[in-house]
């Protein structure tokens, strides 16, 4: 289900889930004698930059512990090799979970592109108010057709330094976990392809299997509705 991704961690984590107790030494021993190895790759280390945006200040400020969904949302885009050109992937992240909740996939990283999937994040958790939206100073964010589209949403703007990956980390580490636990070190036959594979990988394993550590072990589907369950106990109590 994984594709050759998860660890002895991730296994017993998803088995545990299932309803058949597994510890994650013992999914050592049985990965060693099957001969299964994890393709995740180590963890790299980021450039650090000082430098300050000057119209949109970061208002997030590395504060990625959240406590409800809809608060804090990131977004950032990346290039999938597709047979023979690059294909772009811009994805909008809720901090809360780690969830997915909007992307989109084209041959061309502009505007039209980040605000796709801005637009499936805003549509698909029903146009909620006071959201923040966190991402890099990349042209794509801080065009004029872009910041009028947050502008509409009445989403509140915050941008990184500029050439600073840890101020948006989180969605930093999707997209390391997408390429290594997902997408072919060769890239994909096509275009097509790559928005079949990505999208499996979304919505079925990252949301929906793969558990998560910020989560305490539980996928952002189920942290998200355990939170939701529990706010509708307290507003019930009350």
């Amino acid at each position: 289900a994984s594709n050759g991704s998860a660890g002895a961690r991730t296994i017993a984590d998803i088995v545990t889930t299932q309803g058949t107790h597994l510890s994650r030494y013992r999914a050592t021993k049985f990965m060693k004698a099957l001969g299964l190895v994890s393709c995740q790759v180590p963890k790299h280390k980021y450039r650090r930059a000082s430098q300050e945006h000057i119209e949109v200040p970061n208002h997030l400020s590395r504060q990625f512990a959240v406590t409800e969904p809809n608060k804090v949302w990131v977004g950032d885009v990346t290039y999938v090799w597709t047979g023979n050109r690059w294909m772009y992937l811009a994805v909008v992240l809720d901090l809360f979970a780690r969830k997915t909740i909007g992307w989109a996939m084209s041959l061309s990283p502009d505007s039209r592109l980040t605000s796709k999937a801005l637009s499936m994040a805003y549509e698909s958790r029903g146009k909620p108010q006071g959201v923040m939206f966190h991402s890099d100073q990349g042209s794509h964010y801080t065009s004029r057709s872009y910041r009028q589209l947050l502008w509409r949403f009445q989403i509140k703007q915050s941008l990184s330094r500029r050439g600073n990956c840890w101020d948006n980390a989180p969605m930093e580490r999707f997209f390391r976990s997408l390429k290594t636990e997902w997408i072919p070190t060769i890239g994909y036959r096509s275009f097509a392809e790559a928005q079949q594979e990505i999208t499996r990988y979304i919505i079925g394993y990252y949301c929906q299997l793969r558990p998560h550590q910020y989560n305490g072990g539980l996928t952002p589907n189920e942290s998200e509705r355990l939170f939701w369950l529990n706010s509708k106990s307290v507003a019930n109590i009350s």
